[in-house]
């Protein structure tokens, strides 16, 4: 659960970076949002592994 809390809050702060590159160009914050992207994605295969993990405990 504490990967989820995790995951949430990074969307959360790639908010305005996602913002600022669609509307505004801002290359800086495409890289950024890249970043960001690539440490959900960590995040997501974590949350993966934990659910399964706990899914064949039972």
């Amino acid at each position: 659960m504490e990967n989820f809390q995790k995951l949430k809050e990074l969307i959360v702060a790639a908010e305005a970076d996602v913002a600022n590159f669609y509307d505004k160009g801002n290359k800086a914050a495409g890289t950024r949002v890249r970043n960001a992207m690539q440490t959900l994605k960590v995040l997501a295969t974590d949350i993966r592994k934990e659910v399964t993990e706990k899914k064949n405990a039972q």
